[in-house]
């Protein structure tokens, strides 16, 4: 198995001690840096000033320029910025005075048809009460006219006697027929 590269005759050999060998190696350096306890001004507090410990507790001074410093915008920006501001209110009046208009045209145009609306219904009544009236008076006098032997004839006159008047209603052409027969041939009263 030589052949494959494989060497599993070095089966003592463990991968995370290497890892941590490797690790410890390119981290050496860094312990350098780090200041041990010793050294520090809490030695008063009953560490030994050479345990070698390193102290966690160390008071670092932040920096307070973590954040780099806001930068201030271009002069020309500030001024876009300043007169899109004021087209933005300028639009927005501009909106509102269309909008108050849009309302009060709107009231108008809607008062103008309730007055348009209330003197066609009014025209209406009057002309259905005109037709009512006329039609009640012809009735009237067609009603004193009453003669015996001309009941047929004031039938006739209310029917529709064309026979191609609605195809969707009933037929009604034997009807017809039969009022048309009695209005020629009244029947006569020999009682």
């Amino acid at each position: 198995m030589d052949g494959f590269g494989d060497n599993f005759d070095q089966a003592d050999v463990d991968p995370a001690a290497e890892f941590l060998a490797r690790e410890k190696d390119q981290l050496a350096g860094l312990c350098d840096d780090v200041i041990p306890a010793a050294s520090e001004s809490n030695t008063s507090e009953g560490a030994p000033a050479n345990s070698g410990f390193i102290s966690y507790e160390h008071e670092y001074e932040f920096n307070e320029e973590v954040n780099p410093p806001v930068r201030e915008e271009p002069e020309k920006i500030k001024k876009w910025r300043e007169e899109q501001q004021t087209r933005l209110e300028e639009k927005d009046r501009e909106e509102e005075k269309k909008k108050l208009e849009l309302r009060d045209q709107a009231k108008k145009e809607l008062e103008d048809w309730y007055k348009n609306h209330g003197e066609a219904i009014s025209k209406t009544k009057a002309s259905n009460r005109e037709s009512a009236k006329n039609a009640e008076k012809q009735f009237v006098a067609e009603t004193a006219e009453i003669e015996p032997g001309t009941e047929w004839e004031r039938i006739a006159k209310l029917c529709d006697f064309n026979p191609k008047s609605s195809k969707s209603s009933r037929d009604v052409s034997r009807m017809r027929s039969i009022i048309l027969q009695l209005k020629q041939t009244p029947l006569t009263n020999n009682a």
